[in-house]
């Protein structure tokens, strides 16, 4: 991943549209990607990342550097995340799994079809978590920060982002045992 150097974010901080494109290059897959993993839909995890983009630059001015760029951009991707889940179960629908790059088991070996069927499950156990426990454990399992990063991203106590993950792995865990008997 590229760096930013303090001077362009101390550009960007005092309004350089330059300076704020490089930060948009460095972080916006990043933030794509959590939110495609927190609402598992496409179109909603584009939604998020602009709005992420355009929270960043409307505050971009008030960053304080008390943490990184990248803790602060990934607590507002969090915050969007979670806003539009409850935008979306607001309007009562229904969550669809993840596009993600299941291999198509048609045609595959006997391997490749129980690996897309075992990923599939996993992604749906996932998305059966609660939000606010999916969101510590994409940061902790896909985006490999510490108890210690996610508490200071998501401006928490470590022990809450303990909790979270075991509640969030007991939760992912069971749904995957239900799905896993629903199969059998």
């Amino acid at each position: 991943m590229e760096t930013l150097d303090l001077e362009t974010i101390r550009r960007a901080t005092q309004g350089d549209p330059e300076a704020f494109a490089g930060i948009y290059r460095v972080y916006s897959r990043m933030v794509y990607g959590v939110a495609l993993r927190m609402t598992g839909r496409p179109e909603e995890a584009e939604d998020v990342t602009q709005e992420v983009f355009v929270r960043v630059y409307r505050s971009l001015r008030w960053f304080a550097g008390r943490s990184s760029l990248k803790t602060w951009i990934y607590r507002i991707a969090i915050n969007q995340s979670l806003s539009q889940i409850r935008r979306r179960s607001r309007r009562k629908e229904a969550v669809l799994a993840p596009e993600m790059d299941v291999p198509d088991p048609a045609g595959g070996t006997r391997e490749q079809v129980v690996e897309a069927e075992t990923l599939g499950r996993l992604t749906r156990s996932l998305e059966a978590v609660d939000p606010v426990f999916r969101s510590c454990l994409i940061l902790r399992a896909q985006e490999g920060m510490s108890y210690e990063e996610i508490a200071r991203t998501l401006g928490i106590p470590v022990n809450t982002v303990r909790t979270r993950i075991r509640r969030g792995r007991e939760q992912a865990l069971a749904a995957y045992r239900r799905e896993a008997d629903h199969d059998m």
